[in-house]
């Protein structure tokens, strides 16, 4: 869904009359619902690496979270996960057919076989964005500049929030705290 269609033009009120008609406590609920219909809008399956990203993440932010400041060192193996599994995820769509071409133009100049295929995959909406933002997190929590977000939806709609998940800006999570204040003290409390 982009912006400037009429599938926005109907979405976009439709959210926030129902965030107004909504009790505070639960109108995290309601943006985190848009949020992933808006990502599925676009490509429905591409909505499970959203999710993979999200639990990953979160999951490693809260293992970290166990760990003291002196104990830092028992923290880096939950950061790597977070890093590899982001990483590995963005290079697979962003850059494997990239090197796969380069690698079989090199092995062709060299009259060698080379056998890999190629992968007809469309990048993700969003994909960059959203894993900087979930890796910045990580990073964050790893050097104890934020405590691990407790409440996964929240959390879910830090990395989803639509207005912001495919044109940015890369948000940090104390950043979001900060704003989202009111949206995260009623989620929490219920």
């Amino acid at each position: 869904m982009l912006f400037n269609s009429t599938e926005f033009f109907i979405f976009f009120p439709v959210v926030v009359t129902l965030y107004f008609l909504t009790p505070p406590n639960r109108r995290w609920l309601i943006l985190l619902l848009a949020s992933y219909y808006f990502y599925a809008s676009w490509k429905p399956a591409y909505t499970l690496i959203l999710i993979f990203s999200t639990l990953v993440d979160y999951g490693c932010g809260r293992a970290m979270g166990r760990y003291s400041d002196e104990e830092k060192h028992k923290r880096k193996p939950y950061l790597w996960i977070s890093l590899l599994s982001n990483l590995s995820i963005l290079g697979l769509f962003k850059y494997y057919n990239f090197f796969n071409e380069s690698a079989r133009d090199a092995a062709s100049a060299l009259n060698m076989d080379y056998a890999m295929p190629a992968f007809e995959l469309l990048l993700p909406m969003g994909i960059s964005f959203y894993t900087f933002q979930t890796m910045s997190y990580s990073i964050d929590v790893y050097h104890g500049r934020i405590k691990p977000e407790r409440h996964l939806g929240v959390f879910a709609l830090f990395v989803t929030f639509f207005p912001q998940l495919v044109a940015g800006p890369i948000e940090r999570q104390v950043t979001c705290s900060d704003n989202s204040r009111p949206i995260m003290r009623s989620a929490t409390s219920a």
